[in-house]
């Protein structure tokens, strides 16, 4: 049935919203400026991007929900009638106005936690990269949000890692939640937290929630999300397992939440009870959880949402107002900031097994200048007509020839060695492993006549010299290693921001190299 929801609360919200308090963070807790511990009822906000932690599609199209005006004007009504004070959004583009939109949320007093990644541009599991292009995109979502007194944070990935076979991914995100949280330190007068969403697959829970936490402050998560849906149908603590998630993160020292939840089983959307949000904001649960996310408000061919758009207008489905019910009934208890003194640690890393392969060492911070240093210096490079698409085969065949001389441009997780140069563009890798090859084979000109290699005179400028110097000597020392090999010490940054440390990991887009580079990466972790 469609509802009439009043918009007084909406009138003049774009030209005079009122900033809303940030929150911020202290132990495993959320609190308002003021002291108040910050709980979040939340909900999933944006119609389906795609599978998470999937296969970079770079003609993937998403609908940015915070830029559409009608929508938020629309839709910003429904969330305040189901008491909701947060929103999670998976693909935001920071190339449009999101000032409308979020003017109707700091009215109607809801926050915003956003993914940073979109569907082109994300880390994939099965190939896996932090790079300048990821960073670019990473950047460019805090420099446009941030701006926003109402957002809490942001996730650095989604559900990258959800299996044992492909732990080695979870590295990259942690880089990219380190290079993230030093770019927000560094550009933000306010905190802003970078976190990590996962699923709970048992045979890696603890390896990866120790793994995201282990560390240095500088580079671990500034929060957990748990997307999670155990509590199908009439259930409990006991049943679905809440209990030992309650006992499982009872000493995390980071605040954990829900970032999904809301099992269809057995009845699909329509026969939610919403019986897990009683428990979720009980005692018992509150003590551990910062609240959590309803996946989600849209309904959709997964079944899952709240609400369905017909003809630009909202229609209640039949679980909306048992989750409105669910939710004006929430009433946490929570404690006072003043009173409330964190005693637990960050965890200890874990080792490296058949069940986790990402080594505590992670991928450099990606740096467009060094890049640019190795690109000019070099003889024998790419072609400029040969087509991308093509990459692929070329670094089959010139790495198949000489196993070492990709080194440079790879990452093998579970030593945590990663090659100067995998941060690089596709070009420039490829250039790279051309001119090694070339350099391998006493610069005969027969070693630069590869289908689309050409000769080239390189030049180093002295600015380069240094950084040059210790990425040979690293890719010299990761093309024999068996075990971990140290990463050389900072030598500039990406370029964007204030003081980034480090050259770092560029990889390229993910199935350009599927043919040759990835699978030199296996032959040289071996």
């Amino acid at each position: 049935m469609k509802t009439t929801v009043s918009l007084l609360a909406l009138a003049g919200a774009a030209s005079a919203a009122t900033e809303l308090p940030s929150i911020i963070a202290k132990g495993s807790k959320f609190f308002y400026p003021n002291g108040t511990q910050f709980f979040m009822k939340g909900i999933a906000y944006q119609r389906d991007v795609g599978a998470a932690g999937a296969k970079s599609d770079p003609t993937a199209k998403y609908m940015d929900p915070l830029a559409d005006q009608d929508s938020c004007k629309r839709d910003v009504p429904y969330l305040q009638d189901l008491s909701i004070n947060i929103i999670r959004t998976y693909a935001i583009d920071p190339k449009q106005d999101h000032s409308y939109c979020m003017g109707l949320l700091q009215d109607a007093g809801i926050y915003v936690v956003s993914d940073l990644s979109e569907p082109a541009t994300s880390i994939n599991r099965d190939d896996p990269q932090w790079n300048t292009e990821l960073y670019d995109r990473y950047t460019a979502v805090v420099d446009e949000m941030s701006k926003y007194s109402n957002v809490v944070g942001f996730f650095a990935g989604n559900e990258v890692s959800n299996s044992a076979n492909n732990t080695g991914a979870s590295a990259y995100v942690k880089a990219a939640v380190r290079d993230t949280k030093k770019y927000i330190k560094d550009n933000s007068k306010r905190w802003i937290g970078v976190g990590y969403a996962a699923n709970d697959d048992k045979d890696i829970r603890s390896e990866i929630a120790d793994f995201f936490n282990c560390g240095e402050s500088e580079e671990s998560i500034d929060f957990w999300g748990y997307n999670i849906y155990s509590w199908c149908g009439d259930s409990s603590m006991s049943k679905s397992g809440y209990d030992k998630q309650v006992e499982f993160f009872q000493d995390f020292s980071v605040p954990v939440f829900f970032a999904e939840y809301g099992c269809n089983l057995p009845n699909g959307a329509k026969g939610r009870k919403w019986q897990e949000t009683e428990a979720l904001y009980s005692d018992e649960m509150t003590k551990v959880f910062s609240g959590g996310l309803v996946y989600m408000y849209f309904q959709e061919e997964n079944d899952y949402g709240i609400v369905e758009i017909k003809g630009g207008e909202a229609e209640k489905q039949d679980d909306y107002d048992a989750l409105k019910k669910a939710h004006a009934a929430a009433d946490p208890k929570g404690v006072d900031m003043d009173q409330y003194k964190p005693s637990s640690k960050a965890a200890t890393c874990p080792n490296v097994s058949k069940a986790w392969q990402a080594a505590a060492q992670l991928p450099p911070t990606p740096d467009k200048t060094l890049c640019k240093c190795m690109s000019d210096s070099l003889d024998c490079v790419v072609s400029d007509d040969l087509d991308e698409k093509q990459y692929g085969d070329l670094f089959g065949l010139v790495c198949a020839n000489n196993q070492k001389v990709c080194a440079g441009i790879n990452g093998v997780t579970n030593l945590g060695n990663y090659g100067a140069y995998s941060m690089c563009t596709p070009k420039e890798k490829l250039s790279y492993v051309l001119d090694a090859y070339y350099q391998a084979h006493g610069k005969s000109s027969d070693a630069c006549g590869w289908k689309g290699a050409k000769l080239q005179k390189g030049s180093t400028a002295s600015a380069c010299q240094k950084s040059l110097s210790d990425a040979k000597q690293q890719n010299q020392a990761i093309a024999t290693a068996t075990g971990n090999v140290a990463a050389p010490k900072a030598t500039g940054g990406s370029g964007k921001g204030k003081g980034k440390e480090n050259f770092g990991v560029r990889t390229a887009p993910s199935g350009v190299l599927a043919a040759g580079v990835v699978a030199m990466a296996v032959v040289l972790a071996l």
